[in-house]
């Protein structure tokens, strides 16, 4: 008798046991776009749960009293007793090439009315980055269109260039100009806490220059919960890698990494994580480094894809080296430092020339760039130092003064007008007229007109010179002898 009711009391045990492992659970606590659930022994890490009424999470925090979950949808709708099942799925979003031309969420759910994405393939959301051994260095240029980036800090295919600077600089200006002068790379424009408005007009000046063609929005606004605020550059990042690995090019710009760092605060602290610096948790470096890594220019074994990335911080009163500014400056390959002063001063692309820079460098440009880009660099460089001694200074040798006003008319040639991206030959051509020393003797004031004048002298000049630099990739001494002799012609009929 004994031995059976042992025996009975085993087989009583081990259901206990089994049913305490279980694909289900209850929500115990709900808020914020926060859950915390209890059962769900079973549940992965960042793998999705689905609540009633079709909303999904994610099981961040799993922890021995339950599981906390954030909520990727209208949390108002889920309440507490509500019953939660582990779904078996590691985070994934459709991706494809339904997806170029629209505006989705970082679900890849449409958002721009123009009907549902077919799309069966998926991506996980979360994904390791590419090893050493995919990877070949980035020596091939992505031509922003922007005279003061392509010749200065210039950006290769593979690459991460950060672009910081405080609010209303001229930052998504940059980003919008380079997606339109995008030719043959695919574009993913991530929108993080931006205003709804402000994505939509996007939207409209990509559709104006033909560029949505080749470009998908991923938008989670100011109004759409942390929690897909959180997702949104890793689910862009997803839509991308699928282009990549088909060994197509490709270029993302997150917009902005500020604001996506806020959210994760916010998530973090609502799922009770220990907090450090200016309330960020622990990890907010490995957000974004697991985040930028994932860029890439994969080598021919590989299919030799690339992922370009941009992404853009926004910085208080130009202080680079606050908390999130100087994490972000040590992930990438370089930064493109936009400064309030210059802008206001009406040098826009307000590129700090200084304090910007391409750890790619020459690699990433064309032979022809990179023989005026030398001195262009050097011009300016004296041009900034001598400009701040003058300031103290009434009485200057001739030498120095010349230095002076070749920087002047080199700084008004280096500004652009917003979504007029410039073709590399015509930067070339401009450039060399100025570092030469062709436009010394122009005034400043007309420094824009005379380089709008020379380009359209140039397309019709004998020889050609604009088609040759843009088919040879480089100055020969043969073209240097043609764009002299068109310099020289243009001048007479501009004065």
């Amino acid at each position: 008798m004994s031995d059976l009711v042992q025996q009975l009391e085993k087989e009583i045990a081990g259901l206990k046991f089994k049913a305490s492992k279980s694909n289900v659970g209850t929500v115990v606590e709900v808020g914020d776009g926060i859950a915390r659930i209890e059962g769900l022994s079973e549940v992965q890490a960042s793998e999705m749960i689905e609540f009633p009424k079709g909303i999904f999470g994610i099981a961040l925090n799993l922890e021995s009293y339950g599981v906390g979950a954030v909520i990727l949808g209208d949390f108002t709708q889920i309440k507490e007793g509500d019953v939660v099942k582990t779904t078996g799925r590691i985070l994934e979003v459709p991706v494809g090439e339904d997806l170029i031309r629209r505006v989705v969420n970082p679900l890849s759910l449409p958002i721009d009315g123009k009907g549902v994405i077919k799309s069966k393939i998926n991506y996980p959301v979360e994904k390791i980055a590419p090893g050493v051994i995919t990877r070949q260095s980035v020596n091939q240029p992505l031509q922003t269109g922007i005279k003061s980036i392509d010749a200065t800090t210039p950006i290769g295919r593979g690459q991460r260039e950060l672009i910081l600077g405080d609010r209303n600089t001229g930052k998504t200006t940059i980003a919008v100009d380079t997606i339109i002068n995008q030719k043959d790379v695919i574009c993913v424009y991530v929108a993080i806490g931006q205003k709804a408005s402000k994505v939509a007009q996007i939207m409209a000046t990509l559709e104006q220059f033909g560029a949505m063609k080749h470009t998908i929005i991923v938008a989670a606004n100011a109004s759409d919960p942390a929690p897909l605020q959180y997702l949104a550059p890793y689910s862009g990042t997803a839509m991308a890698e699928y282009f990549m690995d088909q060994g197509k090019d490709v270029l993302i710009v997150y917009d902005d990494l500020s604001k996506h760092a806020v959210a994760y605060r916010q998530m973090s602290l609502l799922l009770r994580r220990p907090s450090g610096r200016e309330a960020y948790p622990g990890d907010v470096f490995y957000l974004h480094s697991r985040l930028l890594e994932r860029s890439a220019r994969l080598n021919k074994d590989y299919g030799g894809g690339s992922l370009t990335s941009l992404p853009i911080i926004e910085t208080q009163a130009g202080d680079v080296s606050a908390y999130i500014p100087t994490n972000v400056i040590s992930i990438t390959d370089g930064q493109i430092y936009l400064e309030s002063d210059l802008f206001y001063a009406g040098v826009r692309p307000a590129v700090n020339v200084g304090l910007s820079v391409s750890r790619v460098g020459g690699s990433a440009q064309v032979k022809a760039m990179k023989s005026v880009a030398g001195r262009l660099k050097l011009e300016l460089a004296q041009f900034r130092e001598l400009a701040a001694f003058a300031q103290f200074s009434s009485d200057l040798d001739p030498a120095t003064k010349s230095q002076i006003e070749r920087g002047r008319r080199i700084t008004e040639i280096l500004k652009q007008p917003i979504n007029a991206p410039v073709p590399v030959e015509e930067q070339v051509a401009v450039i060399w007229a100025a570092t030469s020393g062709h436009m010394d003797e122009i005034e400043v004031e007309r420094c824009q007109e005379f380089e709008t004048g020379y380009i359209k002298f140039l397309k019709v000049f004998k020889g050609k010179p604009l088609e040759i630099i843009k088919e040879e990739k480089e100055v020969s001494e043969k073209t240097q002898k043609l764009l002299e002799e068109a310099v020289k012609s243009f001048k007479k009929s501009f004065r």
